[in-house]
């Protein structure tokens, strides 16, 4: 049973049709990324997956539970956190204020509590910003505080929106490298990215979005290789 299963998907902003019918799946235990040009509707895909865009047609599945008739702040609850595009980050809170926000869907103290040290585990440097207010933060950090406040909400699956955006390379590597420690301890990741190169050297799956359809799907390491690939999204000829 695959851990999501996305089937037949339609949505619309006003009269334009943004997903045109995609399907696709993730195991539990995976990494799999979306790539594709702007537009394609790689954010469309995610937002709909976690309730904040509503579908005109098809089925998102998690573990065979139908995902449509829930609202966004519900499907939190049922193991699905998104970290957005941009961080989406609360400006004149403070870091530890963010990271309790994260949690409101947690039962009891004391699971917040191993959750936070979970998240300092991953990011030290939250630790020694805890009090800092994250519009204070530098544009690496408030991705760190974006994917720790996801974390905190305990998800089996974890919906990253362009996690690379406007970072440089240094900090590019040190976020990917966190996004496979955090599939390596559990969580099942769903990943879109415009730097196609390092999202298919650490995705177990791809696919490829264009125009709203899904016009490739594969293996990351075999999409690597595809000369297609490579011309439209790797800068290769």
């Amino acid at each position: 049973m695959a851990m999501l299963e996305v089937t037949n998907l339609h949505t619309y902003y006003g009269n334009i049709h943004a997903l045109k019918g995609i399907s696709l799946t993730i195991e539990q235990g995976e990494i799999v990324t979306l790539i594709g040009a702007n537009g394609a509707g790689k954010t469309t895909t995610l937002r709909a997956i976690c309730g904040l865009v509503k579908t005109q047609g098809g089925t998102i599945q998690l573990e065979s539970e139908d995902l449509n008739p829930y609202k966004a702040h519900q499907i939190v609850y049922k193991g699905v956190s998104m970290v957005p595009e941009g961080r989406g980050v609360f400006a004149r809170l403070s870091v530890s204020e963010n990271l309790d926000l994260g949690a409101y869907s947690l039962p009891d103290r004391k699971t917040r509590d191993a959750d936070l040290e979970k998240v300092f585990t991953i990011f030290p440097r939250l630790k020694e910003r805890e009090k800092q207010i994250a519009g204070t933060l530098s544009g690496g950090e408030q991705q760190m505080l974006a994917i720790g406040r996801a974390l905190m909400a305990h998800p089996r699956l974890l919906l990253l929106d362009e996690p690379s955006m406007g970072l440089s390379p240094i900090l590019v590597e040190s976020i990917f490298s966190t996004v496979k420690d955090i599939n390596r301890q559990g969580t099942t990741i769903l990943l879109v990215e415009q730097n196609a190169q390092m999202a298919l050297t650490i995705a177990d799956r791809a696919y490829v979005l264009e125009s709203g359809i899904i016009a490739m799907q594969g293996k990351g390491s075999e999409l690597l290789e595809d000369p297609r690939v490579i011309k439209a999204y790797l800068g290769g000829q």
